[in-house]
């Protein structure tokens, strides 16, 4: 993989999103006039459908991945809010065409096109199956949940797409913490239902070189009649060499023999009794399901190629602007959100009081290692203990700018610009590392060439 940074090479056209994209922008108060016209493609091409696209991680990976990769049709909406930043920035840098800035639960199947490949950043959320709401029609998440509308494209499409690549957080292997591993357990049965073997990973996108220190768990899934899922051989080999996870990302060799075990049951039997009463999920960082019958392992990642730090990826002092920087007066107040802390503190509604304790955090940030992860909250100028703060060779402290976030995460400078700079940094705190999708990308393509 290039181990570099992109420059965004796309005109911003004005400075409000919301002028150029009145046509499309639900933030203008129109629905999208365009998501059902389709982009037009080689039979080359590989077709992807993007859902909760956000402003286009995985769209970015997937063309620096190769130019077969074709976006046809996308999906990005914002609950409880009126204006649609992220989707107007996928517009703004991708064009409207084939994009739906409408409630996902509110699409209509039918007008999904066929694609060959569904990817998406699903929201974490309960995962449960509700059996007891009248009229459900079926399974239904207990809260609208957006993981079954996943579920409703691909039980319910005309052609439902061969290969899925899907990323969450690192814990939605153990989740909820009163049934640990149930959720995972619930997609993994509700795939394998659907004709699907899949893989995951646990990813540190810092371990394997990437500037930012940041876990997820990625998903591929394939359908079982594809070659991938027949070349299939054992467990052990797969997980360490021989599967699509482990040749993207390899792992150190070991003599471990993955766990195997069974998800039974109907999909509601498996949300009322998978791992009842256990403290631990069954599953490990690394895994394959084909047929229900999982095989998993704990693996450590194997990577001898060269590493970006935070230090790599700075703006000189000069380009950034004032705001960024903190007083002097004001330093303290970040020491003391970032210092460790043992002191009485009382809730301001009932009075109670009680012992508050928590370590410390680095101050400054090192700039000779990766960051650590992004989050939504790492826009703004007031003390906080999880913002990043830097030390400049001049001696002055200051936070990190919408463009050196956007380079953690390895987008094109400025892919975000248009926004406000709180709401920069909430989407990259939102986003994924968009290499750790180019090197899937990438093991995708070897894989369809071979076959």
């Amino acid at each position: 993989m290039k181990m570099q940074m992109y420059n965004s090479d796309t005109s911003i056209h004005s400075a409000s999103l919301c002028e150029p994209l009145a046509a499309y922008c639900s933030c203008c108060k129109q629905k999208s006039l365009f998501a059902n016209e389709t982009i037009s493609t080689s039979p080359e091409d590989i077709r992807v459908i993007e859902l909760f696209a956000g402003v286009g991680g995985f769209r970015i990976g997937l063309e620096r991945a190769s130019k077969l990769f074709k976006t046809i049709w996308s999906n990005q909406w914002e609950p409880s809010t009126k204006r649609q930043d992220a989707s107007s920035i996928y517009c703004e840098r991708f064009g409207y065409l084939g994009h739906s800035n409408v409630d996902i639960n509110l699409v209509d199947v039918a007008d999904i096109p066929d694609a060959d490949l569904l990817v998406g950043g699903f929201p974490c959320q309960d995962y449960s199956v509700a059996t007891t709401l009248k009229n459900s029609g079926g399974i239904e998440g207990k809260k609208g949940v957006l993981w079954w509308q996943i579920h409703r494209i691909l039980s319910t499409h005309q052609a439902p797409p061969k290969y899925l690549m899907l990323e969450n957080v690192d814990r939605l292997l153990g989740s909820p913490a009163t049934q640990r591993g149930r959720d995972f357990a619930i997609i993994l049965a509700s795939l394998s239902d659907l004709g699907y073997m899949v893989e995951w990973r646990v990813i540190n996108a810092a371990e394997y070189g990437m500037p930012q220190r940041r876990r997820r768990t990625y998903i591929f899934a394939y359908k079982k009649n594809t070659n991938i899922a027949q070349s299939f051989a054992n467990a052990k080999d797969w997980l360490l060499r021989d599967g699509f996870m482990a040749s993207a990302f390899k792992v150190k060799n070991s003599d471990c023999v993955p766990s195997s075990f069974i998800i039974k049951g109907s999909l509601s039997e498996v949300s009322t009794s998978f791992n009842r009463g256990k403290s631990l999920s069954p599953f490990k960082n690394s895994g394959v399901m084909i047929d229900r019958t999982v095989h998993t392992a704990a693996t450590e990642p194997y990577y001898s190629g060269p590493f970006v730090t935070l230090g790599d990826l700075l703006l000189p002092d000069s380009d950034v602007p004032d705001e960024f920087y903190i007083h002097d007066e004001d330093v303290p107040k970040w020491q003391y959100a970032k210092g460790g802390k043992s002191e009485k503190r009382v809730n301001k509604t009932t009075g109670y009081e009680y012992n508050y304790s928590e370590g410390a955090m680095a101050f400054p940030d090192s700039t000779e290692k990766p960051s650590r992860t992004i989050i939504t909250g790492e826009g703004g100028a007031s003390p906080s203990r999880f913002k990043h703060v830097i030390l400049t060779k001049s001696g002055k402290y200051r936070r990190l700018t919408p463009v050196e976030l956007e380079r953690l995460n390895m987008f094109p400078d400025n892919h975000t610009l248009g926004a406000s700079n709180m709401r920069r940094a909430f989407l990259m705190g939102n986003a994924l590392v968009t290499g750790i999708v180019e090197r899937l990308g990438i093991e995708m393509l070897n894989r369809l060439f071979s076959e």
